[in-house]
């Protein structure tokens, strides 16, 4: 932007901005400009427009020769500049030199508005040649360079600079998009050169007035004074004639297009109202013009909201506005904080740098900042990155700033004061170790002391350190994700899974970090876990640490005995807890060292891992027994039942990472489940799955080539006594459910362990084998059962069962029963013909996490078994049609009306599986669907014929015209011989039924058969690649 002339000091040689005309723009000059325009390719007589068009090193040089010509011929100079402006819009239009001053500007734009309706418009503007990419810039920087180069002389005569800015305006409000895009930018930019002027002519009346201070001072009352006060005088009515055509841009242009159709013009129009206050304040910097900025807060394009709240940015970062904006932050701070979770990330993004510049200044309360804390959970990086930069500057580096008592050193290095600020502050949310991790990922970049991890360690070695409020467990927290931030672990989610691919330097980075923790921990590690390895609420964090460390420097900095010392305690740990996320921290831990520890030292750990097997199976069997004697003595079991169920909770967890050998246990589990009826049901849900887990484990370790009689007749034993007794359960179960009583955790697990069972052992896996005789299927008397206690688990509520295990209630939902059900069906465990239909009945009944593993298992049977399809989906909608059946039977209207929405809804989803090119692909199932379906329904007519209605209407609106006409004759001929006026009403639905398929046939209104042909692609063929496996809902048993 070029820079405004400024006066002289009296007394000074002038410069060329001050000689006269004739001074300026003389022979030398010119010859000079063109020379200067030669070697830019640009001759003397190029119309404005063409500069423009395509070179921007020539602009320059047209408006000096632009003055040249005013200063000559101010007529046909301002033809010229308007002539280019029509020409920018894209009209060509011309003006006469004898009718300049008598035209109506009015007239002249409608003229130009008649010419864009009649399609005689070239638009530049918006063109995507390549040689007119700069047409904006350069329209741009035209009006700036002419506004600048003529600040003394034309700018202020109204002949030409009011008469092209009543053209503009009135572009501006004229229907045409290019007339209103061109109009708005030339607006905008004179005003912004206006400000550029009025900047320079503001410092020029200060520098007047400091000398005319001056020389009142010295007592002078001459020539001087006199010279001095009428410049000051020229100068201020110069500054207030640009204020008044800043004003009338303002109200004639920026007050209509500011809200114009189009998000581009409103864009620009809020981006240069930004400049304007960030340049002008003291003329703009008023609420008569913010209000603007915050009305633009809630446009519904995303790109005008985001320019708004950069054009705030930019005004709050000036100390010197803040007094002028409390009325606009009272105003608009509400919903600038809801813009923080925008719907457009990059808007909430800058939202969120917005807020951190009202924190700032203290234009907002901590109490406000609440509702921002839950973004920290959001899924873009970019929003939790914000977040955490606006947590880190308000409430840790502002309280560091205040407080330099406790720092180590002066030049920000990690202190224990930097960490405590991080925990004392943000208690809102750091009371949860999942917030902690989202904290700690989003400071990460700008906090040092989350990256000390030798700090951390020193003060939680510490044994004066206080645990207020939990201090130290949140402490704990922060050094376990510290740690694998570091290493190059990810603490939170991310919506790419993505396998991350790191280059050398990247990689050398981590192992170097890696290194460095190792070395922090060799000696307090050990330390650390016997301090906190009796509170359940920092084992966990502490043994997930183990695996980042690289154990052999154990060995190469001589610390066996540390090692050792942590393998004793991670062993005490696992017998001193029975929490979930403890107990399998501990197995983690100790079989990570096993397999990666220092190669001198993994006999001592896989001595200690089955001391532990012992141990436990030792405790276990114990319990057992003092259970089994309390019974018989009829006293209660007290304590031994709480032993019991911890110990079997250690069994299931070590279960589910290695095998547990064990002579006996089988059995003794399988004693205890028959003599002890009365016993909880999280206790036999834990028997049961231990016996599951030690079936499994004898079939991973059976030899599928030379396998031993002795084991598999051991496994058949037990597989054999494991299913007997799920059987029984099942039916014990039903009878339960049929009583009133809610036993949902229970009945979850047998019907999970069953379907798992029954998957593993199905006969297709040992088919021809020599483990054939390990082949199994259940009997449908059986299914049925199981199925009955599945369904009645979906449609029982899960919150009365108060004995459910809150750890394990991920293992024990809806969700799970589904899975396990829909699995047998996928995997063809059993045949589809029964459980098949009862599963997909339920569609439309459920959750939406339900809806969408039967929607999986759809996707997966359409796959597999095509040929079933037509009959899997018409016994669904039996099914479904059965319960609407019922239900009128009982009179519930409530009833009535919601089976009634269940049926359609579910005929509306599963016709919606046949969408595009499958309706073509899976046409002839979908007629034998069809006509299946009548079948059905007229095979007790007119009782059945509702199901016409409800099932088949979505399915034939699938069909083509002749597909339909083939229907229409298949129905017309079942009611050819039948007096339907006899009983109207019940023969209504068939009506209905034939009057669509009429109407379907006559309006045509179905899809056409699409013939399939190749897709023809441009350009070289891609390269065939080896795709890595999809990841499968229903995945094969061992696969």
């Amino acid at each position: 932007m070029k820079r405004g002339r400024v006066l002289e000091q009296e007394g000074a040689e002038p410069s060329k901005s001050t000689r006269s005309p004739d001074d300026l723009f003389n022979d030398d000059a010119k010859r000079k400009r063109g020379a200067a325009a030669r070697t830019a390719g640009c001759s003397d007589d190029q119309p404005l427009i063409d500069a423009i068009k395509h070179n921007r090193k020539v602009i320059s040089h047209a408006v000096k020769k632009w003055v040249e010509k005013y200063e000559a011929d101010p007529k046909s100079a301002l033809i010229d500049l308007l002539m280019m402006l029509f020409e920018a819009c894209g009209a060509k239009y011309r003006l006469d030199l004898e009718i300049i001053d008598d035209v109506s500007v009015d007239d002249v734009v409608m003229s130009l508005v008649d010419l864009a309706r009649n399609g005689l418009v070239e638009d530049y503007y918006n063109s995507k040649q390549k040689e007119l990419k700069n047409f904006k810039d350069n329209l741009g920087a035209f009006w700036e360079d002419l506004v600048l180069e003529c600040q003394e002389g034309p700018l202020f005569d109204k002949a030409v600079f009011e008469k092209c800015v009543d053209y503009v305006i009135a572009l501006s409000c004229t229907p045409p998009r290019v007339y209103r895009q061109v109009a708005t930018l030339v607006g905008l930019q004179i005003v912004t050169t206006y400000i550029s002027v009025g900047k320079t002519l503001i410092q020029q009346r200060e520098t007047i007035q400091r000398q005319l201070n001056a020389e009142k001072k010295k007592g002078n009352d001459g020539s001087r004074m006199e010279s001095l006060n009428r410049r000051l005088k020229v100068t201020h009515e110069r500054i207030t004639a640009l204020e008044k055509k800043m004003h009338k841009v303002f109200t004639g242009l920026f007050m209509h297009r500011y809200r114009d159709i189009e998000p581009e013009i409103r864009m620009s129009c809020i981006k240069a109202l930004g400049v304007w206050i960030v340049d002008y304040p003291s003329r703009f910097l008023q609420d008569s013009y913010l209000k603007y900025l915050g009305w633009a807060l809630n446009d519904k394009n995303a790109l005008v909201r985001k320019t708004s709240v950069l054009a705030l940015q930019g005004i709050y970062k000036i100390d010197d506005n803040i007094p002028s904006l409390s009325l606009f932050t009272d105003c608009f701070s509400k919903r600038i904080l809801q813009m923080a979770d925008d719907i457009d990330i990059s808007v909430a993004v800058s939202a969120i740098g917005l807020l951190k510049l009202l924190l700032r200044h203290q234009l907002l309360t901590d109490n406000e900042l609440v509702s921002l804390y839950d973004l920290l959970k959001d899924e873009p990086p970019m929003i939790r990155r914000a977040i955490g930069e606006l947590l880190y500057d308000h409430l840790i580096s502002q309280n560091i700033k205040s407080s330099r008592a406790g720092s180590r050193d002066s030049d920000g290095e990690p202190s224990e004061v930097h960490i405590g600020w991080l925990l004392q502050n943000p208690r809102e949310f750091c009371d949860d170790p999942v917030l902690s991790a989202y904290v700690i990922d989003g400071i990460w970049d700008d906090m040092k002391a989350v990256k000390a991890s030798k700090c951390i360690i020193s003060i939680l070695n510490n044994d004066e350190l206080p645990d207020i409020n939990g201090r130290v467990t949140k402490l704990v927290w922060l050094l376990n994700a510290s740690a694998k931030k570091a290493v190059g672990y990810r603490i939170v989610p991310v919506i790419d899974n993505r396998k991350q691919y790191l280059s050398n330097a990247q990689k050398e980075a981590l192992e170097n970090n890696r290194k460095e923790l190792t070395s922090a921990m060799l000696k307090s590690y050990s330390q650390l876990l016997h301090k906190y390895v009796a509170d359940k609420a920092k084992v966990s964090p502490l043994m997930d640490m183990l695996p980042l460390l690289k154990l052999e420097m154990y060995s190469l900095k001589r610390q066996q005995q540390n090692f050792k010392a942590v393998v004793d305690l991670i062993s005490d740990a696992f017998f001193k807890h029975s929490e979930k996320a403890n107990l399998r921290s501990c197995i983690k831990a100790i079989i990570f060292c096993s397999i990666e520890g220092p190669a001198d030292l993994q006999e001592y750990v896989q001595s200690k891992l089955n001391d532990l097997e012992s141990e436990l199976v030792s405790k276990l069997k114990n319990a057992m027994e003092k259970n089994s004697k309390n019974l018989v003595k009829k006293l209660k079991a007290g304590d031994d039942e709480y032993s019991l169920l911890v110990n079997l909770k250690r069994l299931y967890e070590l279960q589910m990472a290695k095998p547990v050998s064990s002579e006996g246990l089988f059995e003794d589990m399988t004693g205890i489940l028959g003599s002890l009826p009365e016993m909880e049901n999280e206790m036999k849900s834990f028997l049961l799955l231990n016996m599951y887990l030690n079936v499994l484990w004898s079939l991973h370790a059976m030899d599928g080539e030379n396998p031993d009689e002795a084991s598999m007749e051991a496994l058949l034993r037990k597989r054999n006594t494991l299913l007997r007794l799920l059987y029984s359960f099942i039916e014990t179960l039903l009878d339960a459910r049929s009583e009133g009583r809610c036993i949902s955790v229970l009945s979850c697990r047998v019907c999970i362990i069953t379907a798992e069972i029954w998957c593993y052992f199905k006969n297709e896996k040992f088919f021809s084998t020599k483990l054939q005789c390990l082949g199994y299927a259940a009997d449908l008397h059986i299914v049925q059962n199981f199925w009955k206690l599945c369904e009645g688990h979906l449609i029982s509520d899960e919150t009365k069962d108060k004995e459910a295990n809150q750890e394990y209630i991920e293992e024990t939902n809806k969700d799970a029963v589904m899975i396990a059900a829909a699995k047998l069906v996928a995997t063809n465990t059993i045949p589809k013909g029964y459980l098949g239909p009862e599963i997909i009945s339920h569609f439309t009944l459920h959750s939406a996490i339900i809806t969408q593993i039967i929607m999986h298992l759809i996707a997966s049977l359409k796959k597999t078994s095509t040929e079933e399809i037509p009959f899997l989906f018409l016994e669904a909608l039996k099914l479904a049609y059965g319960r609407y059946s019922t239900s009128i039977d009982r009179g519930n209207q409530l009833e009535i009306g919601r089976s009634l929405s269940d049926c359609k809804e579910l005929a509306s989803r599963l016709s919606g599986t046949f969408e595009g090119a499958a309706i073509t692909k899976s046409k002839l199932e979908i007629i034998k669907m069809v006509k299946d379906g009548i079948e059905f329904a007229f095979s007790d007519a007119p009782g059945l014929l509702t199901f016409l209605e409800l099932a088949l209407v979505p399915f034939v609106s699938k069909l083509s015209s002749a597909d339909i006409l083939d229907v229409l004759k298949d129905v017309e001929a079942k009611t050819e011989n039948v007096n339907m006026n006899e009983n109207p009403t019940a023969w209504n639905p068939c009506s209905n039924f034939v009057a669509f398929l009429h109407e379907k046939y006559a309006k045509n209104e179905t899809t056409p058969d699409v013939e399939e042909r190749p897709v023809r692609r441009r350009g070289r063929p891609q390269k065939v690649r080896d795709a890595p496996p999809a990841k499968k809902l229903f995945e094969e048993p061992g696969a």
